[in-house]
C-alpha cells in the first residue's frame, strides 16, 4: 500500500468539500491559485532524510497519519476552555480560532480598530480582494515545497492585518490557534500580515491545544514592511506533545524597516519551522530570536534563512536550545549577503545546552558572503553547564537542584528578555521556569 498516495487523495476529497462550500468563489482569481497550489502538490513528493534540507528530520510518521482537513472535524470550544490561554484580555486584541475556524464569539476587540484592518483571512478575502490577491502568495512559492502547495490549496482560514501608513497600533494582536479534537485532523491556518510605511504593530501567535490527540498544523505566513515600518512577531508553539508542527514564515523589508521575531517552541513531537526573511531595500534591520525547550522524543528543526540582497543592511541571530532526555534539535541558519549587499552587519549565534547524555542537537550555522566590505560573525555551541558557575551557586547555599534551575533559567531567558510586551514576557518567564520545575 501506498501511504503516501492515499494521503493525497484523502486530501484530494478534502479539497473538493472546500469548493463545494465556496460557492462564488469557486470563480474567483484566488481560486484558480488554489488549484494551481493543488496540482502542484499532487506533483511534488515528500520530502525523505536523503533531502539535504531534510537530512536530521524523519517526517514519515507525520506523513503515515490519515489527517484531513480540520474543516469536517466536529469538535468545538467554548469560552471556558480557552480563557486559560487568554494573558490580557483587555488590553489585546484577540483572534481565536479553533480546529481552523474563527470564532467571532471568542474573540475580541478586532470590530473596534482605527487604522488597520484586522479579521479572519476568510472575512478579508470577501472583504478586502484587491489586498489579497495583490500579497498572497507572492512570497511562499508552492514550486518546490510541497507543505507550502498543501496550505495554498486549502487557503481559506486565517489572520489578515493591514496597518495603514503612519499608524501606531497601541494594541498588541493576539492570535490564538486552538485545537480541541480527538480525531486526526490537519489545521491550515494562512496568516497575511501587511504593514504600511512607518506604521508599528506587534503580533502574538500562540499555537495550543484542549486535546493530547495526534493532529497535524501546516501554517504559512507572509509578513510585508514597507518603508520605516516596524513589526514585532512572536510566536509561541506549545502544542500536544503528539501533534506535528510545520510552519514557512516568509518576511519581506522595504527601506529603513524593523522586524522583531521570537520563536519559542515548547510542544510538539515534530515541529519543523521554516524562517526566511529578505532586505529589498537599504537600511533595514532585523532581530530573529528562537528559544526551544525539549524532552522525551521530541524533535524540533529549525531553519532560517536572511537574505541580505541591499547594502546597510544589519541582522541579529540568536537560536538557544535547551535538550534533555532523548530529544533532538536540529538548527541551520544562512546568511546570505549578495554581491551588491555592502556595509552588511550580520550577526549569528546557536548555542545549545544538554541535560542529558542521550540528547542530541545538530547545528549548522552558515554564511555565504559575496560583498567585501562587511561585518558578519557566526558560531556555535553544544555542551552542558559550567561547573564553576553551579559551584559557585552551591557555594552560597543553593541546593544542586535550585543551583540548576537557575543557571539553566538564566540561560534561556536570555532570548526571551528583551520582549517589549511586558505581559507576554513575563507569561514566558513563567513557563520557562514551570518546564525547568517539572523536567529537572
Amino acid at each position: 500500500m501506498d501511504k503516501n498516495k492515499d494521503i493525497k487523495e484523502l486530501l484530494n476529497r478534502g479539497f473538493t468539500s472546500l469548493e463545494s462550500r465556496l460557492n462564488g468563489g469557486a470563480k474567483t482569481e484566488l481560486h484558480e491559485y488554489r488549484k494551481k497550489a493543488l496540482n502542484k502538490f499532487n506533483e511534488l513528493r515528500f520530502p525523505t532524510v536523503k533531502d539535504e534540507e531534510w537530512k536530521y528530520t524523519n517526517i514519515q510518521p507525520v506523513i503515515s497519519k490519515y489527517f484531513k482537513p480540520a474543516a469536517d472535524a466536529t469538535a468545538t470550544a467554548g469560552a471556558g476552555d480557552v480563557e486559560k490561554f487568554f494573558i490580557n484580555r483587555n488590553d489585546f486584541i484577540h483572534l481565536v480560532f479553533v480546529n481552523g475556524k474563527f470564532s467571532e464569539e471568542l474573540s475580541s476587540g478586532w470590530k473596534d480598530t482605527k487604522g488597520f484592518k484586522v479579521s479572519s483571512l476568510k472575512s478579508a478575502i470577501k472583504n478586502h480582494p484587491d489586498i489579497v490577491s495583490k500579497y498572497i502568495g507572492r512570497n511562499a512559492a508552492i514550486e518546490d515545497n510541497i507543505f507550502t502547495a498543501l496550505s495554498s490549496a486549502f487557503i481559506e482560514e486565517g489572520t489578515f492585518i493591514y496597518v495603514e501608513k503612519n499608524t501606531a497600533v497601541e494594541k498588541p494582536v493576539h492570535i490564538f490557534y486552538v485545537t480541541n479534537s480527538n480525531e486526526e485532523i490537519m489545521n491550515a491556518p494562512r496568516n497575511l500580515f501587511i504593514a504600511g510605511a512607518n506604521s508599528q504593530i506587534k503580533i502574538i501567535e500562540s499555537y495550543e491545544s484542549l486535546s493530547a490527540g495526534a493532529y497535524f498544523t501546516n501554517v504559512v505566513s507572509e509578513i510585508f514592511l514597507e518603508e520605516g515600518a516596524r513589526i514585532e512577531h512572536i510566536k509561541i508553539q506549545d502544542e500536544a506533545l503528539s501533534a506535528f508542527h510545520i510552519s514557512r514564515t516568509e518576511v519581506s523589508q522595504d527601506k529603513s524597516s524593523n522586524y522583531l521575531s521570537y520563536n519559542v517552541d515548547f510542544g510538539g513531537s515534530i515541529v519543523r519551522n521554516n524562517l526566511h526573511t529578505r532586505f529589498n531595500e537599504s537600511g533595514a534591520e532585523n532581530d530573529l530570536r528562537g528559544l526551544y525547550l525539549t524532552s522525551g522524543e521530541q524533535l524540533i528543526d529549525n531553519h532560517t534563512r536572511i537574505d541580505h540582497a541591499m547594502p546597510h543592511c544589519q541582522s541579529h541571530e540568536l537560536y538557544k536550545g535547551v535538550l534533555n532526555d532523548n530529544s533532538r534539535a536540529v538548527f541551520n541558519g544562512k546568511v546570505m549577503v549578495y554581491k551588491d549587499a555592502q556595509k552588511t552587519n550580520a550577526i549569528q549565534e546557536n548555542k545549545n545546552l544538554l541535560l542529558s547524555e542521550n540528547a542530541l542537537v545538530n547545528t549548522k550555522p552558515q554564511l555565504e558572503i559575496f560583498a567585501d566590505d562587511v561585518k558578519c560573525t557566526h558560531g556555535a555551541t553544544v555542551g552542558q553547564l559550567n561547573k564553576d558557575s553551579l559551584f559557585y551557586l552551591k557555594s552560597r547555599g543553593f541546593s544542586q537542584e535550585t543551583a540548576l534551575r537557575v543557571l539553566i533559567f538564566a540561560f534561556a531567558n536570555d532570548v526571551v528578555h528583551a520582549i517589549d510586551i511586558v505581559e507576554i514576557r513575563d507569561y514566558l518567564e513563567k513557563k520557562i521556569a514551570e518546564k525547568l520545575a517539572t523536567e529537572l
